[in-house]
């Protein structure tokens, strides 16, 4: 990582993964499962928290937006699409509400913490 991209991870209030992304914790999670599946037991793991909000689900785009209600505010989109049979990504895209223009790589903590608690869900695909 080099410092301009650190200075933009601590200097931001968004983080998203993607497949190629430069931050290796930030990069798509695949898992072995089915878009229904996968999207129903997101949905069951942020409805049976207390830190989270479910604000919208979209079944067919296979996206969820919930709202961070403990602790710092923040809104995600989980985005849950099937690649290929029983192969399914993963994806977030993180805001941090605050006054401040930044949060201190809250929001990249947040994606790392929520991957960490969906590979103990989901069999975590290589």
């Amino acid at each position: 990582m080099s410092f301009k991209q650190r200075v933009v991870k601590y200097f931001n209030n968004h983080a998203e993964t993607s497949e190629n992304h430069w931050d290796s914790l930030l990069q798509t999670h695949y898992y072995k499962t089915t878009k229904d599946k996968g999207l129903d037991t997101v949905e069951q793991f942020f409805m049976q928290s207390d830190a989270f909000k479910i604000n919208a689900v979209s079944k067919e785009h296979g996206e969820l937006s919930v709202s961070v209600v403990k602790g710092k505010k923040a809104f995600i989109v989980v985005t849950i699409i099937m690649v290929r049979p029983y192969q399914t990504a993963i994806d977030f895209s993180v805001t941090t509400e605050s006054l401040l223009p930044f949060d201190f790589a809250y929001s990249s903590r947040l994606i790392q913490r929520l991957y960490n608690e969906f590979n103990e869900i989901f069999p975590l695909i290589e």
